[in-house]
């Protein structure tokens, strides 16, 4: 979708050339683009933003989910849980994860990201050491509220940061290929998780602990080594020349018309958090990822109910989250090119909505059905949770206003990590139909929020396109230029 501009200009986050300098620069700003120019530059960018922090997520995740894997090779027993004491476990990571993302990101708009995200990964890698070797359930609880804690900012500052670098329907296929590291943490966490259970008896150790203590390890190992490969903010990354960064300053600046806001006053404050559509967006990703969580958690447990021993429950998770993480690379090429997300996002929840009917239905279908039903689950979710993310980052102007919307959506939306964390209620395993009929009502909130945020912003275009919105011209300069997507000249798209 193009947009226009009146003028060429900087903006705070990568500022301009000085004297003849940008002289020069503003002339070339009126030359068209050099497109094999463009193209090189986009692919370095892939080449340096992406790799390092996909390999971080899909460590995060696997550290956030593996208790899952523990869980059926004998954590309850050895710390002598009963009841909904697992899901209390689970429960408590998510408190200090949904308070504590927004301060992480107002703390991240001020600290090289490659320090700040190696260095709560290097944190969080030592708590994951720690659950290994806890020796009761009340440790186990602070280890995962800790857990929760230290992860709470890695998730939106990726995000934060890979918007920084792509226009807005470059987006969707960078946040899937991150997403998917979390996707694919699934499989590998499952071969992983079989692999160390093996060490069963190695210094006195139980096979769960194991899982515990070499991922834990691995993620301090790549905590220390990421310092030095994730990038920084554009303005300051070692890999860009300067001819280069005046180049990616002006393709995002065309992007984004005059959709600015670089500077937090309360004028800036109020707009941020009175936009309907940051709410909107909270909604949107809390029904679907209740859907992400529930399939992390529970999969290994619903899959060895089936009748499957531990071990093998461990292998079949494996080609599941590889279909979930294909498909969802699939789609992220089609959403990217036609530009378009909203169909997308309800092709997953139509997707997932089949699985869960399965299952609520599980008592008259055989055991291929319902294993068919969490390859259709796990695939809608993870269809729909990411274009939820991208969705709304691409509809939000400005640095300040994309880091907060980032933090606010993935943190309140995290609240159905809770909802997950409880539903599935131990007295009715294998049925819980408690777990999968919240879990399909969830995912139908999903959807009806989605609805609602693309007929806003078809309304909010159209009130644009009839000039409804000029009067916001005669606004004091400082303010016109800090409006973010409420510029009169920003246009959202679906």
């Amino acid at each position: 979708m193009e947009q226009t501009y009146e003028k060429p200009v900087f903006t705070d986050e990568l500022s301009a050339p000085k004297s003849s300098a940008s002289d020069d620069g503003q002339a070339r700003d009126f030359a068209p683009i050099d497109r094999n120019a463009e193209r090189r530059l986009v692919l370095k960018c892939d080449r340096h933003v992406l790799p390092m922090i996909s390999l971080l997520y899909l460590l995060a995740f696997i550290d956030r989910i593996n208790i899952g894997n523990a869980r059926i090779q004998g954590l309850e027993k050895d710390l002598n849980m009963a009841g909904q004491d697992y899901n209390v476990a689970l429960f408590v990571f998510f408190i200090p994860y949904i308070l504590f993302e927004l301060p992480s990101n107002i703390i991240l708009r001020r600290i090289a990201p490659s320090t700040w995200l190696s260095f709560i990964m290097f944190c969080w890698g030592i708590i994951t050491v720690c659950q290994g070797v806890t020796e009761s359930y009340a440790g186990l609880v602070v280890c995962r509220f800790l857990l929760g804690f230290f992860e709470a900012g890695f998730v939106p500052g990726c995000f934060y940061l890979i918007s920084m670098y792509y226009q807005r329907y470059e987006l969707q296929w960078r946040f899937n290929v991150f997403f998917c590291a979390s996707v694919f943490s699934g499989a590998f966490g499952g071969l992983l998780a079989y692999a160390l259970a093996n060490m069963a008896g190695i210094g006195g150790y139980n096979g769960w602990r194991w899982i515990f203590i070499v991922e834990g390890l691995i993620t301090i190992v790549a905590a220390v080594i990421s310092k030095f490969f994730i990038v920084d903010w554009p303005e300051t990354s070692r890999f860009l020349n300067a001819e280069e960064r005046q180049l990616l300053t002006r393709r995002l600046r065309e992007d984004a018309a005059e959709a600015k806001m670089d500077r937090m006053d309360k004028k800036a404050a109020r707009r941020v958090f009175s936009d309907w559509k940051v709410w909107i967006g909270c909604l949107m990703y809390f029904g679907i990822v209740n859907t992400g969580y529930s399939t992390s958690f529970f999969t290994p447990t619903i899959l060895k109910q089936l009748g499957w021993t531990s071990i093998r429950a461990q292998i079949l998770t494996i080609p599941v989250y590889l279909v979930a993480g294909v498909t969802t690379l699939i789609i992220a090429v089609f959403t990217d090119h036609l530009r378009h997300r909203y169909s997308f996002a309800m092709l997953g929840v139509i997707v997932a909505t089949v699985g869960y009917v399965i299952l609520l239905a599980q008592s008259g279908v055989s055991v291929s059905a319902r294993y068919l039903a969490v390859y259709l689950i796990t695939t809608g979710g993870y269809i729909t949770q990411p274009i939820t993310l991208a969705w709304l980052s691409n509809n939000m102007g400005g640095h300040y206003k994309r880091s907060i919307s980032s933090a606010l959506q993935i943190g309140l939306g995290n609240a159905g990590g809770i909802v997950a964390s409880n539903i599935y209620i131990t007295n009715q395993a294998p049925t819980y139909p408690v777990g999968f009929g919240v879990s399909l009502g969830l995912l139908w909130l999903s959807g009806l929020a989605c609805t609602a945020f693309i007929i806003g912003l078809w309304y909010e275009n159209r009130k644009r396109d009839r000039g409804e919105r000029a009067d916001r011209y005669e606004l004091p300069e400082d303010e016109l230029e800090n409006l973010g997507d409420d510029h009169p000249q920003f246009r959202y798209g679906y």
